[in-house]
């Protein structure tokens, strides 16, 4: 009875280091499966997208008036501040008033003496009518008569253009914005004596609604924009630095009358509402025209693009989340998005961020938003 329990223990012991060998394998192969990839996603999607042209221009008001005085005299109130917003009309400066009124009212007491002398004039040609008829006046008399009722009659008319003359001199005491618009830094303070037409000018206004922006664009263009041109309005989207949004919208308003030769470009303008003021004079913009739009055409984020040794690819991630390479032909690229040319028909699922963690043929693990922090690779 010794010697079979004496076999027995190395068979057990045989069979448990099988065990642990096969439980410790499993462990192993299960310890060496990669987790997924935490990748975030994007959708290929198909619509229609503008076809634009790029540039960059520069914000200009519309108009810039420096306004200065029409008469001599005093600044007795100032009342805009610097960089105030200013309406077309709105008081701006006024100047002492007085000396203008006293030649007005001197220029209509002149009126009212030369009209009664004029009456007065008119009453000795009617009598002389009839008292040369029977020689109690001689010719001469009744001529001298006539002429003074005559040169009465274009004095009055002259006073009449100095009292008009008066009026516009003391409308000029009240200086008002020929625009409207944002005024620049007030150059004369209350209490100083301005003459007309001096320099510097009182003040400087710009109009900034709406406003234009300037840039250029290559002339082998101008065809396509002139025929676009023709056919309606030719939307413009202007962008401040660094603006991811869709920017200010406006419409072509000018094309330049000749292509400048020594870059190969034309100059265009277009203008823009600007009711919130978005857009500053003197600003660098980036422009994008739109010329036509491409029907049902495939979009994918930019981000999703990677470069390889075989050209440019994306991985799309299968309904099983495996993600494989898949080679595509870019259109062109805008605004972080891309059209593809060729390589996606659209609805497939792409990878945009985390491609550094994927091995074609593993699955990952896809996210609509980035990784949490700390995650692991």
């Amino acid at each position: 009875m010794t010697r079979p329990t004496r076999c027995a223990a190395p068979v057990a012991t045989l069979l448990a280091a099988l065990c642990a060998a096969a439980c410790g394998g499993d462990r192993a192969a299960v310890a060496t499966t990669p987790p997924p990839a935490p990748v975030v996603v994007g959708q290929a999607v198909r619509r229609n997208v503008a076809v634009t042209l790029r540039s960059f221009g520069n914000v200009e008001p519309i108009a810039v008036v420096a306004v200065r005085s029409r008469v001599a005299g005093p600044i007795v109130q100032v009342h805009i501040a610097d960089g105030a917003d200013v309406t077309k009309g709105q008081t701006l400066f006024t100047i002492d008033p007085r000396p203008f009124q006293i030649a007005l009212d001197k220029a209509v007491a002149a009126l009212a003496r030369d009209q009664a002398l004029l009456t007065k004039a008119d009453a000795d040609v009617a009598r002389y009518t009839s008292l040369v008829a029977k020689e109690y006046v001689t010719k001469e008399q009744f001529d001298a008569a006539t002429s003074q009722a005559a040169s009465l009659r274009a004095t009055i008319q002259a006073d009449q253009a100095a009292i008009e003359d008066a009026k516009l001199d003391l409308s000029y005491c009240t200086i008002t914005a020929p625009i409207a618009g944002r005024v620049g830094s007030i150059a004369i303070k209350a209490g100083n004596l301005v003459k007309a037409n001096d320099d510097p000018p009182l003040v400087t206004i710009s109009q900034t609604r709406p406003i234009y922006v300037t840039f250029s664009v290559p002339e082998k263009s101008l065809s396509a924009i002139r025929a676009r041109a023709a056919a309606g309005r030719l939307g413009v989207a202007a962008r401040e630095r660094g603006d991811t949004g869709p920017g200010h919208s406006g419409s072509l308003a000018f094309v330049d009358s000749s292509v400048d030769t020594a870059t190969g470009t034309i100059r265009l303008k277009a203008a823009f509402p600007n009711d919130d003021l978005g857009l500053w004079p003197g600003q660098f913009v980036s422009v994008a025209l739109e010329l036509s739009e491409q029907p049902d055409a495939v979009v994918i984020p930019s981000s999703a693009l990677q470069v390889g040794q075989q050209g440019t690819f994306v991985y799309v991630v299968s309904k099983d989340s495996v993600a494989e390479p898949k080679p595509v032909t870019v259109d062109r690229s805008l605004d972080g998005e891309t059209v593809i040319a060729s390589g996606l028909s659209g609805g497939e699922t792409v990878v945009t961020d985390g491609q550094i963690r994927i091995v074609p043929g593993a699955k990952v693990a896809p996210q609509q938003k980035g990784p949490e922090p700390g995650a692991s690779p």
